[in-house]
């Protein structure tokens, strides 16, 4: 039976989105994990969604060249 980690080992090398706590979202390269879902990210677009006064959706973006991403975040990781 597949293991949640073997779904996460065949992403390795592929752009994955990344849904973390927090309304933050990551794009980018996985390279590198562990049993914990930490992660190792390459050419990231991180986004933050927050609500302004009148509760419109309000997006900020930053990229990075390389993330490492704690895996006690994440929520969801989909290709």
């Amino acid at each position: 039976m597949p293991q949640p980690l073997d779904m996460v080992r065949a992403l390795l090398s592929e752009e994955i989105l990344v849904k973390l706590r927090n309304n933050r979202e990551l794009r980018g390269t996985l390279h590198g994990y562990d049993e914990h879902c930490n992660m190792v990210l390459g050419d990231v677009e991180e986004t933050v969604f927050s609500f302004d006064d009148n509760n419109q959706i309000q997006k900020q973006t930053a990229r990075s060249d390389m993330l490492l991403v704690r895996g006690d975040t994440v929520i969801l990781i989909r290709q």
